[in-house]
């Protein structure tokens, strides 16, 4: 492939003061993220004694449970998780989200065997590190910015690798060795960079959706071209004119609830007000096609409406793939995949790292030169319009970009007048 060498070194300086500035943070949400991959084997152990209870006889009815569960926890659960063996304590649940937090009960004891609070937990502290560096908004902003420029650097970097001529097959995979340590180290950056870009942009994919700026853009489109959840999925109401003076029992839906032999977690959401519904959902990550939503009146216990994932409209399942998948949810081999990604990224940034360090002159940041006689294409100017839309945090950053750069130029212009 001929390549236009003036484009080439445009490339690479761009390439190399976004690597410098975002290595340090990719370092970071690399490590963090491998880290937070071992969220549940972690904490395993750490809450065995309250997921787990002795089985001791007869257990009490969920509805029992239930008025145990509102009289101790710190707000009022919204959910109850179906326990799948006699073993498991009964978790009710409250809030949503981040904000979640889970009451456990002993169904033979009738106690409360603990409350976890999510938020003062070590992996929440990690998970945050990881999504906004402990800074709240302005660290998720951060970090949104970080994800935008490796974009860049993943297809910048594509470009100014790729052997014009020379290369033997063996450059394809081996690092050269007889070059000296700062060609060994590009080599090793470069090399891992190609082979891993489609599959970093995949797991990048699946992080920008939990950003503030894009997140709200892609959110917007979801619900503009109505691609997201139907709007009763998660909320539904009947309009109660006389109804019955009391609802079903609790152990009367879970009844219900077992009948239907959804398969992974499956939660029953309580009715909110008069004209609420008890809605029964199942979270199964290896397989999201199998996941539903059923609404029951809380009266007469009637299936009043059911949502397949066929529902979900199709930019929410891809979303919903590309995130799963970021988190190593779809079982043991997204699980070493994700573990593997996030330790090449850490390696092959920390290779960058010491080709740079090899290669830098003292007082000197080593930015490549660019042709003064360089002019970016019309098709170069797309590509970059594009960017700038569909990642607007980008978009803000190249403008500021240019704007420090003709004030550079008035300066020096200034200075030689």
């Amino acid at each position: 492939m001929k390549k236009n060498s003036k484009l080439n070194k445009w490339l690479w300086k761009w390439h190399f003061i976004a690597g410098l500035i975002s290595l340090p943070f990719i370092l970071l949400l690399s490590a963090t993220g491998v880290i937070y991959l071992f969220k549940a084997q972690y904490e395993a152990p750490i809450y065995k004694p309250v997921k787990e209870v002795t089985v001791e006889g007869k257990a009490i009815s969920y509805q029992k449970q239930w008025e145990i569960a509102n009289a101790n926890a710190i707000r009022k659960p919204n959910g109850i998780i179906i326990p799948k063996e006699k073993k498991e304590a009964t978790e009710f649940t409250s809030g949503r989200f981040g904000g979640a937090t889970s009451l456990f009960v002993n169904p033979y004891k009738g106690d409360v065997s603990g409350e976890i609070l999510p938020q003062k937990s070590f992996m929440f502290k990690v998970r945050k590190l990881h999504g906004e560096l402990l800074m709240g908004k302005y660290g998720t902003k951060i970090v949104e910015l970080v994800a935008c420029w490796m974009v860049v650097l993943i297809f910048t970097g594509l470009f100014i690798w790729w052997p014009e001529r020379g290369w033997k097959l063996k450059g394809y995979f081996i690092p050269r060795t007889k070059l000296g340590k700062r060609t060994f180290f590009r080599d090793t950056h470069a090399i891992t960079g190609f082979w891993m870009s489609i599959l970093f942009l995949i797991i990048l994919a699946g992080g920008l959706p939990w950003t503030d700026v894009f997140g709200s853009g892609f959110k917007w489109v979801q619900d503009t071209t109505n691609t997201g959840y139907p709007s009763t999925w998660n909320r539904f109401s009947l309009n109660q004119e006389n109804p019955k003076t009391s609802m079903i029992s609790l152990d009367e839906m879970v009844t219900k609830a077992n009948v239907l032999s959804l398969p992974g977690e499956v939660k029953i959401s309580f009715p909110q007000g008069k004209n609420g519904v008890y809605s029964v959902s199942n979270t199964n990550h290896k397989d999201l096609a199998s996941q539903k939503m059923l609404h029951f009146n809380p009266y007469t216990g009637e299936q009043v409406l059911k949502h397949n994932w066929e529902d979900v409209g199709f930019l929410m399942r891809g979303r919903m793939w590309v995130m799963a998948f970021h988190q190593g949810q779809f079982g043991q081999w997204n699980f070493i995949l994700m573990i593997f990604a996030g330790s090449i990224l850490f390696l092959m940034s920390l290779s960058a790292v010491i080709s740079y360090l090899l290669r830098k002159r003292k007082g000197d940041w080593g930015i490549p030169k660019v042709p003064a006689s360089f002019k970016a294409s019309y098709g170069v100017i797309t590509i970059l319009i594009i960017l700038c839309i569909l990642l607007p945090l980008f978009g803000i950053s190249i403008i500021l970009i240019c704007i420090f750069e003709y004030l550079n130029r008035r300066k020096l212009q200034l200075k030689n007048s």
